[in-house]
């Protein structure tokens, strides 16, 4: 992911008003929150948009 996708990507997700925050790191963009319910809101959000590029989910959490 080159860096104004990323940006897009960062400014929906803080224009979505959720308690989570996206971070650009190396190719992908990190997003972070406490609340399980408002990372899955997020991406459920991300999935309706079109960014013009194919987006991939990845959980961190164990």
């Amino acid at each position: 992911m080159d860096k104004e996708k990323a940006k897009d990507v960062i400014s929906f997700i803080k224009s979505s008003k959720l308690k989570v925050q996206g971070q650009y790191q190396d190719d992908q963009v990190r997003v972070i929150g406490k609340n399980k319910d408002d990372l899955q809101s997020a991406i459920a959000q991300l999935r309706q948009h079109d960014f013009g590029i194919d987006l991939q989910f990845v959980n961190f959490r164990s």
